[in-house]
């Protein structure tokens, strides 16, 4: 079963806090996020997992009536939490992937304490066989 894992970006002005840390938060930071790479791709786990530009970043992009792409900032102006980065994973129960999901929510945060980061998770589903 492979699910999706969406952490979300602490609270705060809707863009990425993090950066603004001591140094040392930073690397501790990061350092739990390696280890949870690394162990989740020693398990056969990892699919796939990436950070994701600030909101400023973001656009919506809709079709118009041609099938020309229509570009618009977006799409939080005015969120305060985002998706901050990702994890695809592949296991064998929804409970695998609950454990993974709280062991990305404990990573350290400016004070070097868990952070409770809330992690969304959804399974991807596999397209129907014909």
């Amino acid at each position: 079963m492979k699910f999706m894992l969406m952490m979300q970006a602490p609270r705060g002005s809707g863009d990425w806090a993090v950066m603004s840390w001591p140094p040392k938060a930073i690397q501790g930071h990061i350092a739990y996020m390696k280890t949870l790479y690394n162990d989740l791709k020693s398990a056969g786990q990892l699919v796939d997992a990436q950070g994701l530009a600030p909101p400023a970043d973001a656009r919506i992009v809709r079709a118009n009536d041609s099938g020309k792409p229509e570009v618009t900032d977006g799409p939080f102006a005015e969120a305060k939490e985002f998706l901050a980065g990702y994890w695809i994973v592949d296991v064998a129960s929804k409970d695998e992937a609950y454990a993974i999901a709280a062991r990305a929510s404990m990573a350290p945060g400016k004070d070097g304490q868990p952070l409770h980061l809330p992690i969304e998770i959804r399974q991807v589903m596999a397209a129907p066989e014909v």
